[in-house]
């Protein structure tokens, strides 16, 4: 069909005496307001545009110094140094799996040497929402610059980066990420969630001042800041003390997980970046942890991996009068492999070189530390194993 044009209009001029009663002399004033209120609606209306341009500019300009005001703190220059970025591999965080070192110390603000208390490898796969946690003994025994130390004061002795090494070379990995957080850190963080809820195995309850002021009973617990730490510094008590409080580490790293990938207020997101950034120092940038709690939204927790490195300690691993923890480094390297291919580590939860039943965070919630150290913890892994054995064989974790 033609479209057709639309008919001129003829604009019909009023007659003179039409023009004369329209422009007469007592229409002058009004006709002059109405205009002098056009031209006011327009400026008007021009201000508010520029209005709302001045504050879109001044929000992205907000926005773009917020974000460097937290990239600034996140990356701290006096921690994620040249030398420790020279020393991480390069890999794609949001899309494929990459491993990460995660260090809890004992530093405090201005102090310029500290120790590392928690020292966990971290398999991050985003694709399939999985996380495989393997801790580190602090005691392990390490050859740094031609002597024999303890894993922990490689990181006094050579900073981030040689602490990086280290574990790559320990591990046989190849680590992308490095984040570390200290005491008060962990609280603030905690707190800044709103807490976490961890179940405490019956005989893993802590009641130690060395630890924290905190008295923690068994069952089901709402930890604050100060609970968490405790109960991630707790060892005296237990009879293989730094390996249950490796494990008290993970459960700890797992409640955290799980609060913020899971159950975390939307809303409170940008005010937890802006805490975070003062809590913990990452080599990740902003765009990379908003990109990994969006794409590990909804991963299943309870089934995050979890072991340590397979080792020892007795009256053999003295050495000059300090007691090592020594890694067996054939298992290890099986354990390894099994990591890397996104695998139950099949690792120990406690002292020894073996883990024939596996386990998960979601374990550890489930066994105490004595069922760890006599072998009668049973797991997720050691369940299956059982129901496709035969009748009555129950596998156990060594």
């Amino acid at each position: 069909m033609s479209m057709r044009k639309k008919p001129v209009q003829h604009t019909h001029r009023p007659t003179t005496g039409a023009a004369s009663r329209i422009y007469s002399r007592e229409n002058v004033g009004r006709y002059a307001e109405r205009a002098r209120q056009r031209r006011r609606g327009r400026v008007i209306r021009r201000g508010l545009l520029i209005g709302v341009l001045g504050v879109l500019l001044v929000g992205v300009v907000t926005a773009g110094a917020w974000v460097t005001s937290l990239m600034s703190r996140l990356n701290d220059g006096e921690v994620i140094t040249s030398d420790l970025l020279a020393t991480l591999t390069d890999s794609d965080v949001t899309r494929e799996p990459f491993y990460m070192l995660l260090l809890g110390t004992d530093g405090r603000p201005g102090e310029e040497t500290y120790r590392t208390d928690s020292i966990i490898l971290a398999r991050v796969d985003p694709t399939d929402k999985e996380v495989t946690l393997i801790s580190i003994p602090r005691d392990t025994a390490y050859v740094y610059q031609g002597s024999t130390v303890k894993i922990n004061a490689v990181f006094s002795y050579g900073g981030s980066d040689d602490m990086v090494q280290a574990v790559n070379d320990l591990c046989g990995v190849q680590i992308s990420e490095y984040a570390e957080i200290n005491f008060d850190g962990l609280k603030a963080l905690v707190d800044a969630v709103g807490g976490i809820d961890i179940y405490v195995p019956e005989g893993d309850g802590v009641d130690d001042p060395e630890a924290g002021p905190v008295v923690i009973e068994p069952g089901q617990q709402h930890m604050d800041g100060e609970a968490a730490l405790t109960f991630c510094r707790a060892r005296h008590q237990f009879a293989d003390g730094d390996y249950t409080r490796m494990r008290h580490q993970r459960m700890v790293l797992g409640a955290l997980a799980e609060k913020i990938l899971n159950n975390l207020d939307v809303t409170t997101v940008p005010a937890l970046m802006n805490q975070l950034a003062d809590m913990v120092k990452t080599s990740l940038n902003v765009t990379d942890i908003v990109s990994l709690i969006n794409a590990m939204h909804g991963m299943d927790v309870d089934n995050m991996y979890s072991a340590n490195l397979p080792s020892w300690a007795g009256e053999d691993t003295y050495i000059n009068g300090q007691s090592f923890v020594f890694v067996d480094e054939t298992a290890l390297a099986e354990m390894m492999a099994r990591v890397d291919a996104g695998e139950d580590p099949q690792g120990p939860q406690t002292m020894g070189t073996t883990g024939e039943g596996g386990g998960t965070v979601g374990d550890l919630y489930e066994n105490s530390n004595e069922d760890w150290i006599y072998g009668t913890a049973t797991t997720g892994s050691s369940d299956e194993s059982s129901t496709e054995g035969s009748e009555g064989d129950t596998s156990t974790v060594q």
